[in-house]
């Protein structure tokens, strides 16, 4: 077999919490590495207490690229972020740089370092169609409408998600097949010119994990995050479907502000979605097979010597 000769990346993935953005920041400065944020939240502007956003002496020490790409109120595609994305690693790579892609929204590495499956095109009539039905029944109807048509899509995409249950239905209604066997059969786009190592970084003991996910929302909290989500509620382009609103700490926060419960339930609720984000970032990840696991605090030698083996 020929040599894999592609220039070189590495993936640092992780649940939320894990500790990715202080590793990757040390790796950047050891490496002469352009970090590329592979996280849903990150990508838009006015997202940065209850997204976890690095702060301005952390980008200052160590850029990165895709975060703050996209206003809260503008849709932004897995597949929008995959161009971007890529386009940033070849950049990366013709200054010289390592590629650092560290993240924890699988969709969006999947779509980096595989592509997506070719899909029908959108249909405006037929997504117009999928809001009135929302409006009259909810889309807890419709995830269930998408639950008979198409179990597979149904059991990865939550009941509180209408972006991806209107994708997956309006995918079927156009083109008489289930969106999972598209995205099983689909053409995928072209190989990544990239060597990548995938390393995962998730605690060995989850009480660690759950730990740090309560203390960081009680940071988030006593650093503004209600005065932050009060902001974004006076924009008028803004309102809790938007992909940006549904984000872990944002919604609960909203739905503080609107008087739809305490503070104290604003805490207990925003700690357990963000466990239960984690718990489906964990899940995802399982399902990498190429994936490297290490624990960031009592691992730490071994990890570094996998990056160090990888870049020879």
């Amino acid at each position: 077999m020929p040599a894999d000769t592609r220039p070189l990346a590495i993936a640092l993935m992780g649940p939320t919490a894990s500790g990715k953005t202080a590793l990757a920041v040390e790796w950047a400065q050891r490496l002469n590495a352009q970090i590329i944020s592979v996280d849903s939240a990150l990508v838009y502007r006015g997202l940065d207490i209850g997204a976890a956003k690095p702060d301005a002496d952390t980008l200052a020490r160590a850029p990165h690229a895709m975060i703050n790409v996209r206003d809260p109120h503008e849709v932004y595609s897995a597949g929008d972020f995959a161009a971007d994305a890529r386009a940033c690693m070849h950049a990366a790579q013709q200054r010289g740089q390592l590629p650092l892609l560290v993240g924890g929204t699988g969709l969006y590495f999947r779509a980096v370092l595989g592509g997506l499956a070719q899909m029908p095109a959108s249909d405006a009539g037929v997504r117009a169609e999928l809001e009135r039905e929302a409006a009259e029944g909810g889309w807890v109807r419709l995830h269930q409408q998408l639950a008979e048509i198409d179990p597979i899509a149904a059991a990865r995409i939550h009941a509180t998600d209408p972006q991806r249950i209107s994708r997956a239905l309006e995918v079927y209604r156009v083109s008489g097949r289930p969106i999972s066997a598209w995205q099983r059969d689909g053409a995928r786009s072209e190989r990544l010119p990239f060597r990548v190592l995938k390393l995962a970084l998730a605690p060995t003991d989850r009480a660690v994990l759950h730990m740090r996910i309560a203390q960081r929302f009680d940071q988030m909290l006593a650093d503004g995050l209600i005065d932050e989500v009060r902001g974004l509620m006076a924009d008028a382009r803004l309102h809790p479907d938007l992909p940006s609103m549904r984000a872990v700490g944002y919604r609960q926060t909203w739905q503080y502000l609107r008087g739809e419960m305490d503070h104290d339930a604003l805490r207990a609720q925003g700690v357990a979605a963000t466990r239960q984000l984690a718990k489906r970032q964990l899940t995802w990840l399982r399902g990498e097979l190429d994936l490297r696991w290490f624990d960031p605090d009592t691992q730490r030698a071994l990890l570094n010597q996998a990056m160090q083996d990888f870049l020879g």
